[in-house]
């Protein structure tokens, strides 16, 4: 494949989920790394040594703004703070980029209508970094649920966590209002994973409780979801349990449980389902690498204009349920989901 059918891309940011992007676009079939920067002086050389030694040809800019500016870089990979994601990422789109933005793509839903239409004048395509959905497993499960097997689906459960170790407290040494806990780090998976696509109906409202430490930091939370007629969506995660990344669906037939959601490369995905009949069936499934997969079909999207599978309407309807839960919890009440 020539250089001509791939997508030239720039990562803005040397934070460490590097490790896992870095090499994706190295080895997607239709990508090229052709920059990285960093506001850190030698974090970018060392964040490329690091991930991709094998690398030679790869521009090192210690301004984000060069690197914005090179006209030979048609995308950007955006793994800054939490807080910084809707500044750079209307940055990058004045300058004609198209922009993966790690997960959450802002901290408000004004600020993601911001970017919807900056990316509107500017003509370029914007996607939020859940890589969790380019797995194979998911599409497989929506195989199960649109076989019928498990009937109506009526509830769903979403459970994330991990015990927060000390060399990541950076995640939860500000306030939420700043980017910082769970809900930011985790919490947004969780709920994002309870919104697939296994209601038709939009979310309408949320009730929710958290834990909060001295720095205005939320570590746990449990939430509901209403979704209408008796359908709900129920998430937990935090920094105080066992690492944890499931969802289970209940239908009136039966029920459906993704055992790993963020299925590493090396790691056999596994789900189960079950129905009233007694039926019961386990399925270990293909490795496969959901970063590479979610580099590639943002990169094909854009040689070939297609539609990304993640749109900045189900990143603002994953905020719109955040801003919910958030104010459920501070002001101990279900709150309406406009």
């Amino acid at each position: 494949m020539n250089n001509n059918t791939k997508l030239r891309w720039g990562i803005l940011g040397a934070a460490r989920i590097n490790q896992q992007l870095m090499p994706a676009i190295v080895s997607a079939e239709n990508s090229e790394l052709v920059a990285i920067a960093s506001r850190r002086p030698g974090a970018a050389a060392e964040t490329l040594k690091t991930y991709a030694p094998e690398q030679k040809n790869v521009i090192i800019y210690d301004s984000p703004e060069l690197l914005l500016k090179d006209d030979s870089i048609q995308a950007v990979y955006i793994p800054l703070a939490n807080k910084d994601h809707a500044e750079w990422v209307l940055r990058a789109i004045e300058q004609g980029k198209h922009v993966l933005c790690e997960k959450p793509m802002a901290l408000t839903v004004a600020d993601i209508e911001a970017i919807e239409a900056a990316a509107q004048k500017h003509n370029v395509k914007v996607m939020e970094g859940f890589m969790y959905r380019f797995h194979p497993q998911h599409a497989r499960i929506k195989e199960i649920l649109d076989s019928g097997k498990i009937g109506e689906v009526r509830s769903v459960r979403a459970c994330f966590s991990y015990l927060m170790q000390p060399a990541r407290e950076y995640r939860i040494d500000n306030t939420i209002e700043n980017g910082s806990g769970a809900m930011w780090d985790i919490g947004c998976y969780a709920i994002h994973a309870a919104r697939l696509p296994f209601f038709a109906e939009t979310p309408i409202a949320v009730t929710a409780m958290a834990k909060h430490i001295e720095s205005g930091a939320d570590i746990s939370c449990n939430g509901i979801i209403d979704f209408g007629d008796g359908k709900y969506a129920h998430f937990d995660f935090g920094f105080e349990h066992a690492r944890r990344a499931e969802y289970e669906i209940i239908g009136t037939k039966g029920g459906l449980k993704c055992h790993n959601v963020w299925a590493k490369q090396a790691e056999t995905p596994v789900i189960s389902w079950w129905t009233e009949a007694g039926k019961q069936e386990q399925e270990n499934l293909p490795l496969a690498n959901h970063f590479r997969l979610e580099v590639e079909h943002f990169s094909d999207c854009i040689l070939n204009d297609k539609k990304t599978l993640l749109t900045l309407g189900d990143a603002k309807t994953n905020c719109k349920v955040i801003t919910a839960t958030l104010e459920s919890v501070k002001t101990k009440k279900q709150i309406k989901i406009n």
